[in-house]
């Protein structure tokens, strides 16, 4: 076992650890973060809309929000893009994920100052809990490819404008940046198909041991991974492949096909 793995562990029953102080007071957590939220938010356009001042429990949130979708909270999102303060947030907003779905057309999601870490937070606890829950942590010593889209952001009225996944990989701690791939400047690259051949001859030949990215994308570096290697499967081209990371869309209509092109059901 390297360093890196030894240390991997310690680092990760420490945040089982406060894990689970979390969950035992999960209750009384909750609460003091929605208090937080509410007050935090009282100000604002939207707050002030919803009688934020009035809201004390999550029943009185409830009936001063509705459930709402894209197009109901477009008008406060279009007064974000246009440079607003103090819409649904205090201040403006630290970046917006551009995403384009089948509904609504292009959607802007305002992501905070103050949020951006809990999503780091989030996927760093993540896979520390599966080194805690598993033992096995040796993939840390290998290389880890991270499929997104380009860091290059943009800017809409002062804030930077970019996909998600390209504006986490700005943001990815630098203890994971040594072992991680694709290099920046194939990162970069905006044309999809070219990006995935540039990556596959980026990583042939490297000593891949996590492999994460949204499932259709995996997929896609996975047969041409194949094909550059006259039909191996990618246990045999990466044979310390040990873990898939994944999110996005569901998994399930996937699994099997990713499973058949790995060549055995990975973690």
């Amino acid at each position: 076992m390297g360093l890196k793995a030894a240390l991997s562990r310690v680092f990760a029953a420490w945040v089982n650890r406060d894990i689970n102080r979390v969950r035992q007071n999960s209750v009384a957590l909750q609460q003091k973060t929605f208090e937080y939220l509410v007050a935090k938010a009282k100000d604002t356009a939207f707050g002030s809309d919803h009688h934020f001042e009035n809201i004390r429990t999550y029943d009185d949130f409830k009936k001063q929000v509705p459930v709402r979708d894209y197009e109901d909270l477009r008008p406060y999102i279009d007064r974000v893009n246009h440079g607003d303060e103090n819409i649904l947030w205090q201040g403006k907003p630290e970046y917006l994920a551009k995403k384009s779905g089948t509904t609504s057309g292009v959607k802007y999601i305002p992501i905070t100052k103050e949020s951006m870490p809990e999503h780091i937070k989030a996927a760093r606890n993540a896979l520390l809990n599966y080194i805690y829950e598993t033992g096995k942590s040796d993939f840390v010593n290998g290389k880890m490819i991270f499929l997104q889209g380009s860091p290059l952001m943009q800017e809409k009225a002062g804030i930077s404008v970019g996909r998600l996944s390209g504006i986490v990989a700005n943001l990815v701690p630098a203890y994971l940046q040594k072992n991680r791939l694709p290099s920046y400047e194939i990162n970069c690259i905006e044309d999809w198909e070219q990006k995935v051949d540039d990556i596959v001859e980026e990583t042939l030949h490297e000593d891949m041991t996590l492999i994460s990215g949204i499932h259709p994308w995996c997929q896609m570096y996975f047969d041409r991974l194949s094909a550059n290697k006259d039909g191996k499967s990618i246990k045999d081209i990466f044979p310390n492949f040990k873990l898939f990371v994944y999110g996005g869309v569901n998994y399930e209509p996937y699994r099997a096909r990713i499973e058949e092109s790995i060549g055995f059901p990975i973690d």
